[in-house]
């Protein structure tokens, strides 16, 4: 998240709070990859996953690096800006792209289910019949097949 909100905040030319943001983005980049190896060399079932070597977490380690690198470089020679001390907060409540949930609501029940029609449906009290066992497929008989023999005069000719 810091990543990419210290490349918002360097397309807002606020290039000091990015260059801020995105150390902190490499910080926690290096605590993850630290605990990606480190689960990856655990005994268990789960001992083939290894989170760090997944496309995501790559990309993410080079996009830092270079979007960090961009920020520095354009400090230098375009902002001048003074990084902070502390790092932005970032806004944890998305205000776009996102639908309003709709809070879900069961029906009311209709009169109709009453404790004596659903206790109707005990699969205990059920008829046996043997309608619904499977039958047994039938031998499939091999057929003969014609003995097919190439022709090799069979009237066409290329000319």
């Amino acid at each position: 998240a810091y990543c990419y909100h210290g490349q918002t905040l360097l397309a807002s030319d606020k290039c000091g709070e990015a260059i801020r943001s995105l150390q902190e983005s490499e910080k926690f980049f290096a605590k993850a990859e630290a605990l990606c190896k480190e689960y990856g060399e655990t005994k268990g079932p789960g001992t083939t996953a290894k989170p760090s070597g997944h496309l995501f977490f790559r990309k993410l380690g080079s996009l830092i690096k270079n979007t960090l690198e961009k920020c520095q470089r354009e400090n230098g020679f375009i902002y001048f800006q003074k990084v902070p001390a502390e790092a932005p907060q970032l806004e944890l409540k998305a205000n776009y792209g996102l639908v309003e949930p709709v809070p879900f609501e069961f029906p009311a029940l209709n009169a109709h289910w009453t404790p004596e029609t659903l206790a109707a449906f005990d699969l205990t009290k059920r008829p046996k019949d043997d309608a619904a066992k499977p039958k047994p497929d039938e031998e499939v008989k091999p057929l003969k097949e014609p003995d097919i023999k190439p022709q090799k005069d069979s009237g066409c000719q290329i000319s």
